[in-house]
């Protein structure tokens, strides 16, 4: 049986394009997994640019370094 994909990122967007950074960026802290952070970054970069785009693509570049650190990674 095929796992589904994560909710995760498309739920987060959700909270970008609401314009709930502070909710986002709190929610990408806690990410689940390394694909579901890869899977943010690809969606995000489909929205135009901003300032605030830019610092939120910089933390989620932060925590896809962190999770995909093996000394870091969570357990399910």
């Amino acid at each position: 049986m095929a796992r589904n994909k994560s909710e995760w990122p498309a739920k987060v967007l959700a909270l970008v394009r609401g314009g709930n950074l502070p909710a986002a960026v709190a929610q990408i802290k806690v990410a689940p997994t390394v694909a579901d952070v890869t899977r943010l970054q690809a969606l995000l970069a489909q929205l135009p640019p901003s300032p605030a785009l830019a610092q939120l693509n910089k933390v989620v570049e932060e925590e896809r370094a962190l999770l995909a650190a093996p000394r870091l990674h969570r357990s399910p």
